[in-house]
């Protein structure tokens, strides 16, 4: 083979072509974004000061995102915080599930969502 030719220009018929690599047809998984998760977790945080929470779980589908808070590790979860994109435009993204199956509150502010999780403020004296 001389310098100028290549193995393909030595065979009659045969040219270069581009073969595009194959889209993944399903779309990617469902999952928070860094400022939601840090609004999560900054509540997060506070109830496991405050002794209410102990561990928590994320799973991450194609249709949604879920935060699951326990109580303890081997338990149901309390609550669920879940992503679910295809309701942004109806009735929110965001929703807190109680254990029951029961949505305690549903909209488009995942701040104003997470609200119903907070502690009542008491008064000391």
């Amino acid at each position: 083979m001389s310098e100028g030719e290549t193995a393909d220009s030595r065979i009659p018929g045969a040219e270069t072509r581009v073969i595009p690599f194959p889209r993944s047809a399903t779309p990617p998984p469902v999952s928070f974004h860094r400022t939601e998760l840090r609004e999560i977790l900054n509540l997060y945080g506070r109830m496991v000061a405050a002794g209410e929470w102990r561990d928590y779980t994320m799973d991450f589908t194609r249709e949604k995102a879920v935060f699951s808070i326990h109580r303890r590790t081997s338990e149901r979860p309390l609550y669920r915080i879940e992503k679910d994109p295809r309701l942004a435009r109806r009735q929110g993204a965001y929703a807190v599930v109680a254990e029951t199956g029961r949505i305690l509150k549903r909209g488009h502010d995942l701040a104003q969502v997470l609200r119903v999780l907070e502690k009542p403020l008491r008064v000391v004296s």
